[in-house]
């Protein structure tokens, strides 16, 4: 079959490739991946940095900041805080930026799938 004898959609069903390809869903796509992948190449640096001081700087992680606490230590409970500081952070971003954006496309194909 040839590219342009392509079928559409099933019959009574949604062309999902024509909903991936429109502007909704790709400004859907563009908004989650413009988030998405910068914070996770910044963890991903701040994690690396955190092993390679563990591995490599021993000293200064064992520098003691108060009492028992090190420089170790508080950057190890750093990376705790971080990933619940990002969870957090998307869950509002996908709440407020990606859930209308998905609501709207969800409507829409609801509104496709009744009408057929």
């Amino acid at each position: 079959m040839s590219a342009s004898s392509a079928p559409s959609a099933p019959p009574g069903g949604i062309d999902y490739v024509a909903v991936e390809n429109s502007p909704p869903f790709r400004e859907l796509k563009r908004r989650h991946r413009s988030f998405v992948w910068p914070l996770t190449a910044v963890f991903l640096l701040w994690y690396f940095a955190y092993v390679l001081l563990s591995s490599f700087a021993t000293e200064f992680m064992a520098t003691p900041v108060s009492g028992a606490i090190t420089v170790g230590l508080l950057l190890g409970l750093g990376q705790f805080v971080t990933t619940f500081a990002i969870t957090m952070w998307y869950v509002w971003y996908a709440n407020h930026r990606l859930d209308p954006v998905s609501a709207e496309i969800r409507g829409d194909l609801e509104k496709q799938e009744a009408g057929a």
